[in-house]
């Protein structure tokens, strides 16, 4: 520790850093290590000043350099520890908030030097400047009802129904330069956005400070920082906050398998592969241009780790979705025949990412039970949503992939051929318990020429209309909770741009009102109906009435309530045709409710209906001791409760 402080400013001895930290950091099961490594303000000896700390085991010299030292790479020497950690350290007197930084790094290995931006900084220059700011995280929260409640709001039996949004383009302010909003201004607009029409939760992508903006975040360099591309961190704290007292939940999307080249983050990082595979066959993304990071090296699982603990401690994040899990776990992802290293015994399976997946999730879930997990991984691995115990990788919820992808294929026919791909429709149910499934239509499918959803429909624009419509009734109805991505719930005709607002503008036409209209609306029976979330994750929430009508391109089915009392008749027909007098079998007599009816003028529909209901009557059908005969309409979804 500090005996005194230098007037001159130099960089003293003072240390924060505890010999069980270092234990506990080289054994790989330090989780809070962003409260010792980085840049904290302190004092020392009654001397404000900041104390830093980085791990650069393979460095020769390592100083702190900044505005308040002219960028002098000889002014703020640190040093290292004596118990061989790899952590070099230091106080500086009267260096305060608000200062500039880097750590300028001379390495052991080829008279390799370098300036590095702060692993550990919790904010930075707005790219394309790259230092790091000296900041703290002192925040009021007024969020205590929400954090004391949440568990019930993410809780596997409850409605959950998540927009999907970047925060850079949802809304920007056309009339000063098309500039992005910022957090503040976002906490303005979103919370009654997303209240009005009825999610549960937002997701962002990532807001983890990233340096290239087109990579949505996915590149990110930031671990510790929101972007300060639309502010500081408080501000983020605010968006945060304000949402959560409107009743919503924040889900961040979270990149920890891979991370970008940039010469100032985390690539390279002391003159060695410090964070990365120093054999590119491990250690680089062929997809991405991107390093991944070594799994295996205990200083680097707690960096992660730790980076997942501070947003949901520090920014009182509820659930993390963590992006391109199937990358971490197959040593060949994306890589041809010998462009790829086996594991120790033969296999394809990245042993040591899936010890990280495990234990980030038991550590997520043993120190905040109350949030949720979240994988996106698109192969069928099993197990990805099952407890560590029983050999899954811990997770709370995953992606259902394959249900996007053979849905989407099988709305992009004609209807006149869906008969010949109704395997594709059903087939997601003979799987749809065997993971916690979150059915998402995101970002990944309105880019990259794809076309935006409703431009993927088949036939004129009444149909093109009628066709979303029955995808998202379906996606209501179908078991699992609710994801899309903004600008769905307007009918957007384009693919998302991430430098242009969504189009706004499409809300004064009729047809694209009716889509707005119908999100709310499912919104709101979604959330009302027991019967459609509390059991979206075992069998006895769902019963086939009929799934083998192709011909007609219908198919029924029940939801229901976990005490089975409950249920929600839904049925779909894929064809253009309307139906008279359909027969479907029910299982109680009585009157049979029209909850809802993607038909209705209200939405932009023909009209044709059931006139707010339909008699159940003695006459088996589909093996139900009780049948009734509906009108369903063309390309339309019915919602019935008896």
């Amino acid at each position: 520790m500090a005996q005194s402080v230098d007037p001159q400013n130099k960089v003293v001895s003072a240390s924060q850093i505890t010999d069980q930290d270092i234990y506990l950091f080289k054994e790989g099961n330090h989780f809070k290590l962003h409260d010792k490594l980085g840049a904290h303000p302190g004092s020392v000896n009654g001397v404000a000043g900041t104390h830093f700390a980085v791990w650069a085991p393979n460095a020769k010299n390592v100083s702190v350099i900044g505005n308040f030292n002219h960028w002098d790479r000889n002014k703020h020497p640190l040093a290292p520890r004596w118990d061989s950690s790899g952590i070099w350290e230091g106080f500086i007197p009267n260096v305060l908030k608000g200062e500039l930084y880097k750590f300028y790094i001379v390495s052991n290995h080829n008279y390799y030097q370098v300036e590095k931006q702060d692993p550990f900084a919790v904010y930075n220059e707005v790219a394309p400047k790259t230092a790091s700011i000296i900041w703290d995280l002192e925040n009021t929260w007024n969020d205590a009802a929400w954090m004391k409640e949440r568990h019930k709001f993410n809780s596997l039996e409850a409605p959950i129904s998540i927009y999907e949004m970047h925060l850079g383009s949802w809304k920007r302010v056309v009339e000063e330069g098309n500039r992005s909003m910022t957090y503040r201004e976002l906490a303005q607009h979103l919370p009654e956005y997303i209240k009005n029409l009825g999610f549960t939760h937002v997701q962002f992508l990532p807001v983890m400070e990233h340096p290239f903006y087109g990579s949505w975040g996915y590149q990110t360099l930031g671990y510790f920082s929101p972007t300060s591309r639309y502010g500081n961190p408080q501000d983020f704290m605010f968006l945060v906050d304000t949402l959560h007292q409107n009743g919503i939940g924040v889900i961040l999307d979270w990149v920890p398998s891979h991370f970008p080249s940039d010469e100032h983050g985390l690539a390279y990082f002391d003159g060695t592969h410090l964070f990365e595979h120093d054999d590119p066959r491990k250690g680089f993304h062929p997809d991405w241009s991107s390093y991944i990071y070594n799994y295996g090296r205990n200083e680097v699982r707690a960096f992660l780790i730790s980076s997942a603990m501070f947003w949901l401690e520090k920014f009182h994040i509820d659930a993390l979705r963590v992006d391109a899990v199937a990358s971490m776990l197959y040593l060949d992802y994306s890589r041809k025949h010998n462009e790829w290293i086996p594991n120790n015994y033969g296999g394809r399976e990245n042993v040591e990412a899936i010890h990280f997946l495990r234990r980030l999730n038991e550590t997520a879930y043993k120190e905040f039970p109350d949030i949720q997990m979240i994988a996106e991984e698109s192969t069928a691995w099993g197990g990805v949503s099952r407890p560590v115990h029983t050999g899954g990788l811990g997770f709370g919820m995953k992606w259902n992939m394959g249900w996007m992808h053979d849905t989407l294929l099988y709305f992009s026919k004609d209807p006149i051929y869906r008969k010949y791909h109704h395997n594709d429709l059903t087939f997601s149910f003979y799987y749809a318990f065997t993971e916690n499934f979150v059915l998402s239509l995101s970002h990944d499918e309105v880019v990259h020429g794809k076309g935006a959803l409703a431009a993927k429909m088949p036939g004129d624009d009444w149909q093109k209309f009628a066709n979303l419509r029955l995808l998202l009734g379906y996606m209501f109805a179908h078991p699992g909770k609710k994801l899309i991505f903004m600008g769905i719930e307007m009918a957007q005709w384009s693919e998302w741009k991430h430098d242009q607002s969504i189009d706004w503008h499409l809300l004064q036409y009729g047809p694209h009102q009716g889509i707005f209209q119908w999100v709310k609306d499912l919104n709101k029976l979604y959330r009302s109906e027991p019967a459609l979330f509390q059991r979206d994750f075992t069998p006895d929430g769902f019963e086939w009435i009929d799934l083998n009508d192709y011909n007609q391109g219908v198919i029924s089915f029940l939801r229901k309530s976990a005490d089975g009392k409950s249920k929600v008749l839904a049925v779909c027909n894929f064809t253009p045709m309307t139906w008279h007098d359909y027969n479907v079998g029910v299982p109680e007599e009585g009157l049979w409710r029209e909850l809802l009816n993607s038909d209705a003028a209200i939405y932009g529909g023909s009209g044709q209906g059931n006139l707010g209901g339909i008699q159940a009557v003695a006459k088996p059908f589909h093996g139900r001791p009780y049948s009734i005969s509906l009108t369903i309409p063309p390309l339309g979804i019915l919602f019935f409760k008896k």
